[in-house]
């Protein structure tokens, strides 16, 4: 049998026929016209933007003009460890940890019941029913939990009803997580965080739940372990990579939000609400960046951890 090489073929006449064959003898160059498009726009919009946005936070402004200074110097990131600024930072991280924390608690039983026991039409639900607040839009969901939470809102109604709102007036003046209303308290953005971003921790969770084998748990029943037991040393280990990769999700998200804050919350800022204010309204733009690198460098390193316990896997 004779073996034909691609280099004997006939040429085809017309310009779309020869550029069609051109890249089917040679598959790097259709490699590299393909990747081009995505490589630029990533290099050029969103690398390029990062180091724009890098470069601002080595400069400074002068308070008595108003106007940038452009020479290199770190004083703009010195401000961000002033009490207030650093406050800021603080609060966002605390935040969005334990927003991460509580979402990973919720989600847990749910992603476990939808990988065990879930099958056929009530997986259908499932899906339907995580996937279905995505749907809907975002400042919708937020100004519909400020109805809810607020002091006229459903949950005051619901907490009269039951001759409980003693119970909400003593949290509410608790300091740092109360206020006049749940809608504008600490609690209350928590709240709508978890609830906002909940999807990102549950899916994950679930598919890392699914990779378990159930010949391993029932193994480990066999050989006398307590469902405790079974639950620590067997089930999430192997399901931390992906409540992991949800967190990533969930703590990045947080982390550089600032539109749930501005609705709903005290008047004390987060990361996301500094930088707008500073870039805009204010117009320090420098240490509106130097804020931006903050949840840059935290997720960094929040990404290098996640990539060592195997989080990527189970994306």
């Amino acid at each position: 049998m004779s073996v034909v090489s691609t280099t004997d073929l006939p040429r085809r006449d017309g310009v779309t026929m020869r550029l069609s064959d051109t890249l089917w003898r040679r598959p790097t160059l259709l490699l590299v016209l393909l990747l081009l498009p995505p490589v630029l726009w990533l290099g050029i919009i969103y690398l390029g933007s990062l180091f724009a946005l890098l470069l601002q936070s080595f400069f400074s402004i002068d308070h008595f003009s108003g106007l940038i200074n452009y020479e290199f110097t770190l004083r703009t990131y010195a401000e961000l460890f002033t009490p207030a600024n650093f406050d800021i930072i603080v609060r966002t991280v605390t935040m969005a940890a334990c927003t991460t924390l509580a979402s990973a608690v919720i989600a847990f039983p749910i992603a476990y019941y939808a990988a065990r026991y879930a099958k056929g039409r009530w997986r259908a639900v499932f899906y339907l029913g995580i996937m279905m607040p995505l749907w809907s839009s975002y400042l919708v969901k937020i100004y519909a939990w400020k109805l809810i939470l607020a002091k006229e809102g459903i949950l005051t109604w619901a907490l009269e009803g039951l001759h409980l709102n003693w119970l909400l007036d003593a949290y509410l003046s608790l300091p740092v997580v109360g206020g006049n209303s749940l809608s504008v308290s600490t609690t209350g953005t928590f709240i709508v965080f978890v609830y906002v971003w909940m999807p990102f921790m549950i899916l994950p969770t679930q598919a890392a739940l699914e990779r378990v084998p159930a010949s391993m748990l029932e193994a480990s029943g066999d050989l006398g372990a307590r469902p405790g037991q079974t639950f620590r040393h067997v089930l999430f280990p192997l399901a931390l990579p992906g409540i992991v990769a949800g967190s990533i999700f969930t703590f990045s998200l947080t982390l550089g939000d600032y539109i749930i804050p501005q609705i709903i919350g005290t008047s004390r800022l987060f990361i996301g609400q500094a930088v707008y204010q500073h870039q805009g309204i204010a117009g320090n733009i420098p240490l509106a960046a130097a804020f931006a690198v903050v949840p840059i460098v935290i997720m960094g390193l929040y990404l290098y951890i996640a990539r060592r316990m195997g989080a990527f896997d189970a994306l």
